[in-house]
């Protein structure tokens, strides 16, 4: 039976999937656009915190495309064991998508011609970083509530669950047969 966590963390995870790869797309064009020197290109634009704005971007790209990786083989499998890799690297991915989120709002505040591809990225690194805080709360969850997640008491790792005979010897329980192979 699935959780609450999981059947919503589940489409949150290929929302952000498609959400940070079109950041990954429209941010290597325009850093692309911005090496070559080409700045008054008529989609484009820019101002002084654009490079590190799309330097952060792609960043946050790869991070929350990694993630999401690791984010689906957790919610295919929804053990603590897996929630482990998931957990740390959307951490890591949300962190960088927060610094990626405080120089768009800066580039934001500093105006000027921004192109509607840099305006796109903009728009996609404010909404991936709610998205993205809203993904890691819910697979985190089940720390709480076994309800939300898989949950620290689940009784095939043998922990806090209802076992039989000596929890040292796992064959305690078991009659064996004297008959050798």
């Amino acid at each position: 039976m699935a959780t609450v966590g999981r059947n919503v963390a589940a489409p949150l995870l290929f929302l952000n999937l498609v959400m940070y790869f079109i950041v990954l797309g429209f941010a290597s064009w325009c850093l692309n656009k911005f090496i070559n020197g080409q700045t008054n290109h008529p989609s484009f634009g820019g101002n002084g915190a654009t490079m590190f704005f799309l330097t952060f971007s792609m960043l946050a790209a790869v991070l929350g495309i990694v993630s999401k990786f690791l984010g689906g083989n957790h919610i295919r499998t929804w053990r603590n064991d897996s929630l482990a890799a998931a957990g740390a690297t959307s951490v890591v991915a949300w962190a960088v998508t927060a610094l990626a989120f405080g120089l768009a709002c800066k580039q934001i505040n500093i105006g000027g011609h921004r192109g509607w591809r840099l305006r796109i990225v903009e728009a996609f690194i404010i909404i991936l970083t709610f998205t993205q805080l809203l993904y890691l709360l819910l697979i985190h969850a089940g720390l709480y509530s076994t309800r939300y997640g898989p949950g620290y008491r689940d009784s095939d790792y043998g922990v806090g669950g209802a076992t039989t005979g000596d929890p040292m010897h796992k064959g305690a329980g078991v009659p064996t047969s004297s008959a050798r192979v």
